[in-house]
């Protein structure tokens, strides 16, 4: 028998609905819901262990999403034709559920959590990723597992108009795309793209936003109002305290580390004063190793909320933070470009202890990376790469690929400068940040040395493009709260917010925002936004001051791109039999050539170094795809002579007539009182005759002789008045 499922249902204001259901599928994990809106659905499930494993001090979520390939109705394309790792699109995904969930347990909480999304059936009018946040969030709501309820939401603007959850086709003509996760109370992750907008513009969306959410979860609640299972939720004990050592500890560490806060300073000088209070602190138990052995692990914990309060309470009250500065004051910074003669244009942009080198390299439509994943099949023909190594930091650790924070930053860094690239460029571009150094923000720093490295390229880019982070420093019990203009990553590890925002003098073109806390207010968000743009601004002069404006030429060593058009017919001669001809010309001129039909038409793109060479293609793709123009004249060399005319090649392989007719103006009796085999002549293309051979003319092109005019009857010499004798 087939069991019940328990459904809820959500309409949207233009009538769409979307469904949640539960009781059918995956019943032995915790909490099993699928989402539906259109033909596109989502299975999410959570699963988390009842205890907390030994000395873990941390929440272990996992979050994991991913797209089969027969939600679309594809087989994958790889050699194993199965699912393999994860695309960079479905590690987006899992980052932007990952941020809002995690916020929403409780901070004691420290049992293995694990929600996975998979995506089983797809509609292209339905962007999954939409729905992902949502599901998830189900999935927990009808468990026992203390969780703060949450949604998430796409929001576009089209046509001036701001709608929810689009399609892709309505997505690819928006000019603001985001994605929201919030509370009911509380707006806690915002991530987006925009086209110059301003920060009213943003706010306005962010808040259609939550509205839309709030409906979401209210319908997550009653859902779980059905299943009944959620309550009450489960008791657990994951952390063990010591209110004794705890205020032993606040009272021995809260005025130095105030101090230490107080007194500017780097980094590691910083972190080794903080560490050495520690040190200090636990010599007292030296000599008691079983005491030693109770108290190092909760004064780790304690000392870190020291630490964090004497901080936080500096910049509230006195408004000094730990390098000195003052709240809005952005770190000295200093640029350079052209730094890597091997690439094709680069740049090192240093603020503080932040320092990115981005290189640009410029390939043709061959380079161009492919996208190939259930909801997006498409080439990009600009993307950005960051790379984190742990050097940067001063660590030293395993490197296992790819992380997914490299990923995220680097997508955002990308977005915020895709909408600045020329609509016309014939490359494909791939910009690399290397991050050389960090110390907070090192993803704003990728965008300001992207934006020179691609002005040091030649690129045409319609705007620079800067970023700055913003951070946030509040205290409920007071009241008070502080932004923080490009904060430091201690400043992130211990504020309430880190809110990444780029763009050009004109308005926002990419944002980031994660919210440790709830009940951020709208009043807050908008001095975050306000006090970003002042700081972008500030941020943007160091740019131009080094670089006003793209090179107006591209570096010797960058390849250079021709573009030509041939008739679709001729794709095939020009290949040749087995790409045989292409190779060879290839080889010949060290160019690389790409062919593609498109509107009827055969486009060739020509990618190389040295300019002669690529002329040189150029030719000789001329000579194979030669289709004469009526009306146009040529050069042409005499081949052979015929008693009729004489035959002339005015294309590699390409002969036609001249009559003898159309040799000169005048009569010829024989064509070889005017032509010999092997004379350049210069002939007129005709058209076609009825048996579709070529018709030229060198007669055509020949300046016409003066013509000589009869003596008219009035100019005849008189006649004689002499009678002829007759004989």
């Amino acid at each position: 028998m087939i069991p019940q499922a328990i459904t809820e249902k959500i309409t949207l204001q233009d009538g769409r609905e979307i469904s949640i259901e539960t009781g059918k599928y995956a019943k032995q994990a915790d909490g099993s819901v699928i989402v539906r809106m259109g033909d596109t659905m989502l299975l999410a499930t959570v699963v988390a262990n009842q205890e907390a494993n030994p000395g873990v001090d941390f929440l272990p979520l996992t979050v994991d999403y991913r797209e089969k390939f027969y939600a679309g109705g594809r087989i994958p394309g790889n050699f194993f034709r199965r699912e393999a790792k994860p695309s960079d699109d479905e590690v987006l995904t899992m980052r932007l559920v990952d941020r809002v969930l995690r916020p929403m347990f409780p901070e004691d909480f420290h049992a293995e959590v694990q929600v996975m999304i998979s995506l089983i059936s797809y509609d292209k009018d339905v962007m999954p990723e939409a729905l992902a946040g949502l599901a998830a969030s189900a999935a927990i709501a009808i468990t026992d597992i203390p969780f703060t309820l949450i949604s998430e939401a796409r929001v576009i603007r089209l046509d001036g108009k701001l709608m929810i959850n689009p399609s892709v086709e309505q997505l690819s003509r928006a000019d603001l795309d985001i994605m929201v996760g919030a509370s009911k109370d509380s707006v806690v992750m915002v991530e987006g793209e925009m086209n110059e907008i301003s920060e009213r513009e943003m706010l306005e969306a962010i808040q259609f936003a939550h509205e839309e959410i709030k409906k979401q979860i209210a319908a997550q609640e009653s859902l779980a109002e059905k299943v009944g299972k959620s309550f009450p939720k489960r008791e657990y004990n994951h952390e063990t305290h010591d209110e004794e050592i705890r205020a032993k500890i606040w009272e021995y560490a809260y005025n130095r580390y105030y101090d230490i806060a107080k007194t500017p300073s780097e980094k590691h000088e910083r972190s080794e004063k903080f560490k050495t209070v520690v040190d200090e602190f636990l010599a007292q138990y030296e000599e008691d190793l079983e005491e030693l052995e109770r108290v190092t692990p909760l004064a780790q914990v304690y000392f870190h909320d020291v630490q964090k309060e004497a901080v936080r309470q500096l910049i509230l009250n006195e408004g000094v933070r730990l390098d000195g500065r003052d709240p809005k004051t952005i770190r000295p910074i200093w640029t350079e470009v052209d730094v890597l003669p091997g690439s094709h244009g680069s740049a090192v942009f240093t603020r503080g202890e932040t320092q990115a080198m981005a290189a640009v390299t410029l390939g043709s439509s061959r380079d161009a990376n492919v996208v190939d994943g259930v909801v997006m099949n498409h080439e990009e023909r600009f993307f950005l790469h960051y790379n984190f190594p742990p050097f940067s930091t001063g660590e030293a650790r395993p490197l296992r690929g790819t992380s997914r924070r490299e990923v995220g930053h680097g997508n955002l860094a990308q977005r915020a400068l895709t909408k600045m690239l020329p609509d016309e460029n014939p490359y494909v571009v791939r910009l690399v940040s290397e991050v050389l150094e960090s110390n907070g923000s090192s993803s704003m720093a990728t965008v300001c040395a992207g934006t020179l490295a691609l002005m040091d390229a030649g690129i045409p880019i319609k705007k620079p493009v800067s970023g700055i982070a913003m951070g946030l420093i509040t205290d409920t019990k007071t009241g008070k709260w502080k932004v923080l203009s490009d904060i430091l990553g201690d400043e992130d590890h211990l504020g309430d917010m880190d809110f990444k925002v780029t763009g050009t003098k004109d308005g926002i073109t990419a944002c980031q925002m994660d919210i440790k806390v709830q009940g951020l207010s709208m009043e807050i968000m908008e001095k975050a936004l306000e006090q970003a743009r002042d700081g972008r601004l500030h941020i943007l002069g160091k740019l131009t001051d080094t670089l006003a404006a793209p090179r107006p030429e591209l570096k010797p060593n960058a390849p250079k791109i021709a573009l030509m058009e041939i008739p679709k017919e001729f794709i095939g001669a020009v290949i040749g039999p087995g790409g045989k001809i292409i190779q060879e010309l290839q080889k010949e001129t060290d160019t690389v050539i790409v062919l593609t039909e498109e509107d009827e038409v055969g486009r060739v793109e020509i990618n190389g170094v040295n300019q002669e060479n690529i002329n040189k293609v150029i030719e000789r793709i001329k000579q194979i795809a030669f289709v004469p123009e009526v009306g146009s004249s040529y050069e042409a060399f005499v081949k052979s002579i015929k008693p009729f005319g004489a035959f002339v090649e005015i294309s590699k392989g390409i002969e036609g007539l001249v009559h003898i007719s159309e040799i000169e103006h005048k009569r010829l009796e024989k064509v070889e009182d005017a032509l010999k085999i092997g004379d350049k002549i210069k002939v007129k293309f005709l058209g076609y005759d009825d048996k579709k051979k070529m018709k030229l003319s060198r007669k055509a092109l020949l300046p016409k002789p003066e013509r000589t005019e009869k003596p008219k009857k009035d100019d005849a010499p008189p006649k004689s008045d002499q009678t002829p004798t007759s004989h």
